[in-house]
């Protein structure tokens, strides 16, 4: 049940560099996070991994450490040398203090030991990125998002929005062009204590279209909404 707080994320193309030299075991992560809706793309070699992260962005690194060329450990201490801040996770089957620390120390966000749980890599995976995505910053067009004060601008004024107004229109910018899935919204609309429903949510969609007629929101039948740019 847990995992499925995070499906409406893995909805949204989400694109993941493997970094493993365990053919099989990396093809059978690949087939994971494929089911899941991630795009993965999978390195065996650190050098490998390096060239690949230079021609493309990604928005999340799953690295093992002992590969061939380059550790994953100094990989990462390279990139984050290089104002990389991409999230990343360390797999691995140290359990020394030592080495973790040092992957800790290199700029590591979080580390699962070998063998792991799937359901625990996917949670921990869904959270990583979720909080990194929080911490964006939003510009699309004439909307620009001020995270310090949690406000909205369109054309540079301030818009009056409720806080589920606002929200949601944050949700939607971050995910512009792509599908935000109904479970997504409720999980960043709502706390476990309340209750939303989808009558609720057509109600902020409305008003979001009443206050800014400029936005193109449509309904994805059966899975939810997407800003349209």
């Amino acid at each position: 049940m847990l995992v499925k707080l995070y499906h409406g994320l893995l909805r949204v193309s989400t694109r993941i560099l493997l970094l493993e030299d365990d053919a099989l075991f990396g093809e059978s992560l690949v087939d994971l996070l494929d089911e899941e809706g991630y795009e993965v793309k999978l390195c065996v070699n650190g050098q490998d991994a390096l060239d690949t992260i230079y021609e493309m962005k990604f928005d999340l690194y799953l690295l093992d450490i002992n590969v061939p060329l380059i550790d994953g450990i100094s990989l990462l201490r390279d990139l984050r040398e290089s104002n990389d801040t991409t999230p990343a996770i360390f797999l691995t089957s140290h359990k020394d203090k030592e080495t973790l620390q040092k992957g800790f120390l290199s700029g590591g966000d979080d580390y699962l030991t070998k063998p792991f749980d799937n359901d625990e890599l996917l949670l921990r995976l869904g959270a990583l990125l979720k909080r990194s995505k929080k911490d964006e910053p939003i510009n699309i067009g004439e909307f620009s998002h001020d995270q310090v004060h949690n406000s909205i601008s369109y054309q540079g004024c301030p818009l009056e929005l409720s806080k589920k107004e606002y929200l949601l229109l944050v949700l939607l910018m971050k995910y512009a062009n792509s599908a935000v899935t109904k479970e997504l919204i409720y999980d960043e609309l709502w706390n476990f204590n309340e209750s939303g429903s989808d009558g609720a949510i057509r109600v902020y969609i409305n008003r979001l279209k009443q206050l800014l007629p400029e936005l193109s929101i449509q309904n994805i039948r059966g899975v939810g909404y997407k800003l349209v740019f």
